[in-house]
């Protein structure tokens, strides 16, 4: 399936969950059991291929990781 124009724009939107994890010794398999969102879901994040999430789920990360919003996602201006 070849994705619509809309699908494959990037958000200029990029997380910082793999650095967050390894700062703190986590592994996404331990996140997950900690948020309570799938690996997978944590995956599509981590690299950067989601294209919306939940507050409810930001804030659990956010939480787990003892960091802000802005400290797990940030602005990239060179999209």
């Amino acid at each position: 399936m070849v994705p619509t124009p809309e699908e494959d724009v990037a958000t200029g939107v990029h997380c910082n969950l793999d650095r967050l994890l390894a700062d703190r010794g986590l592994t996404l398999a331990r996140l997950s059991e900690l948020v309570g969102v799938s690996v997978v879901n944590l995956s599509v994040l981590k690299n950067d291929r989601a294209k919306a999430i939940r507050f409810s789920t930001l804030t659990a990360i956010c939480r787990v990781l003892d960091c802000t919003v802005g400290e797990l996602l940030e602005l990239d201006d060179t999209r």
